[in-house]
């Protein structure tokens, strides 16, 4: 029996706990490989082979593809990624491996929550303003540049790793941490820091919804950018249904 190869695309959480699973779940007969671009120093490694850096877009995706004999391709980038989840289905159109996105639901906002939705981090940017002075950002570092320069706010970042993002300086700090967050402890840091606006994008996840909780028995405003158009079905939400799927294709393979 020849063995099929997995090739996953990292970088939202799931794409850890997959790899974990799909190895204990089919064992020999599925090789893993899950790709990081490399954005995190310290990333946590998932089960499996692991390669770090890009492909050089869609070409150098479906010629990776071709070269290793990769069987299937599970993309399982940011809900925010705006390129690779595009070049995954162009490469794998190319190279004709079975292809499945997984991307966890979005957020929705309930009865008693006060989102004002933004394009991108400079509508972020304008909306939150208006709203308030003191601004509790969590986006990525390029993101998060457009905020640094407005001496009129207070603006402090969080990010998992600060390598990237603008230097400190008065009226604009970083913070590097890592969740789950708790809501408790969101709103201990919320009231602590006087916000008077939370800034975010709809990554969706329970691991950082504690902020959203906060922000709610605060009363606080949240301005929430909307997720990039999705790409092309298949999709799944959770990583068990992209071990299904991965069940499927290799009963029909053996």
């Amino acid at each position: 029996m020849s063995r099929a190869t997995l090739l996953i695309l990292g970088g939202a959480m799931e794409a850890r706990g997959l790899a974990d699973a799909a190895v204990a779940r089919f064992g020999d007969a599925l090789d893993v490989e899950t790709s990081l671009a490399g954005r995190t120093r310290q990333p946590r490694k998932p089960a499996g082979r692991v390669r770090v850096g890009g492909f050089g877009g869609a070409a150098g995706l479906a010629a990776y593809l071709e070269a290793r004999a990769v069987d299937l391709l599970i993309d399982a980038t940011h809900p925010f990624a705006r390129r690779m989840p595009w070049n995954a289905l162009a490469a794998a159109k190319t190279a004709g491996v079975p292809r499945l996105r997984v991307e966890r639901p979005p957020w929705s906002p309930g009865p008693q929550d006060r989102w004002i939705e933004a394009d991108d981090a400079a509508d972020a940017l304008a909306k939150a303003a208006a709203c308030g002075r003191r601004l509790f950002v969590t986006l990525g570092a390029q993101e998060a540049a457009r905020f640094a320069g407005r001496p009129d706010l207070e603006v402090t970042v969080r990010l998992i790793e600060t390598d990237g993002a603008p230097a400190e300086r008065p009226g604009f700090r970083l913070i590097a941490a890592r969740g789950p967050f708790e809501p408790a402890a969101e709103e201990a840091l919320l009231t602590h820091l006087g916000a008077e606006v939370l800034v975010t994008k709809n990554s969706g996840g329970a691991a950082t919804a504690g902020k959203l909780a906060a922000a709610r028995a605060l009363g606080l405003p949240v301005v929430m950018i909307r997720r990039p158009p999705p790409v092309p079905p298949p999709r799944v939400e959770t990583p068990a249904a992209a071990l299904d799927w991965l069940a499927s294709r290799l009963a029909e393979r053996f």
